[in-house]
């Protein structure tokens, strides 16, 4: 589990592409600290598995599905990237409950600047769009923001000069690709919602059965 709180910026050196799947490269050096070969690690809010460390940097395996879901495979090198280790459990929770499962992508419709701080407005699918309420949380890249607005076909995030410093949203432009993960308590509550909606099955238990099966 991730918290959305973005400990450094890495750089994309290195991506091999079969297929479908993917391994990449990262060079980083605060989140190498403590790091195990095997230990999960979110790239621009994607929980990846460390599969090699070296001084400078990690390498991951992408799955086909990730590169599907993602906007990892439209990533340039050297491109810059959010990173985040999986939280500790003695640690400081600063943003939200992030997964490191995305929901999908979004694409940057607008950016604009406010005094201190900078909008960005998200296109994104209506699928995507129905677990995102407005001062709810969600992920974009792996960072957790509070959303601003939300329309039919967007939404709107307010990012202040730290993280715009801080992240790899420095270097969105309309246009790119953003990787998106709804809060996970959202969809929870309506998986439970309808499952309690649905009308209950029949039993096919019954007093036939059981006699027809010897137990009565």
């Amino acid at each position: 589990m991730f918290t959305g709180i973005i400990e450094e910026t890495g750089e994309l050196s290195e991506i091999k592409k079969e297929t479908l799947s993917a391994k990449i490269k990262i060079r980083c050096q605060k989140v190498l600290d403590g790091t195990k070969i095997g230990d999960s690690i979110a790239v621009n809010g994607i929980c990846l598995t460390v599969t090699s460390l070296a001084k400078d940097g990690f390498t991951a395996d992408v799955m086909a599905e990730t590169m599907r879901r993602s906007s990892l495979s439209g990533l340039k090198i050297p491109g810059k990237v959010n990173l985040e280790r999986a939280m500790a459990a003695d640690g400081r929770f600063g943003g939200h409950i992030v997964s490191g499962h995305i929901d999908g992508t979004g694409r940057v419709t607008g950016i604009q600047q406010e005094e201190n701080a900078v909008w960005y407005t998200i296109a994104a699918e209506p699928g995507l769009l129905r677990y995102i309420v407005e001062k709810g949380s969600v992920a974009l890249d792996g960072i957790s923001l509070t959303v601003a607005k939300v329309t039919e076909q967007d939404f709107q995030v307010s990012v202040i000069p730290h993280t715009r410093k801080e992240t790899a949203l420095s270097e969105k432009r309309a246009g790119s690709l953003i990787n998106i993960e709804c809060d996970v308590v959202g969809k929870y509550i309506e998986k439970l919602i309808s499952r309690k909606a649905a009308p209950a099955q029949e039993s096919r238990l019954t007093e036939q059965f059981l006699s027809e099966h010897g137990f009565l």
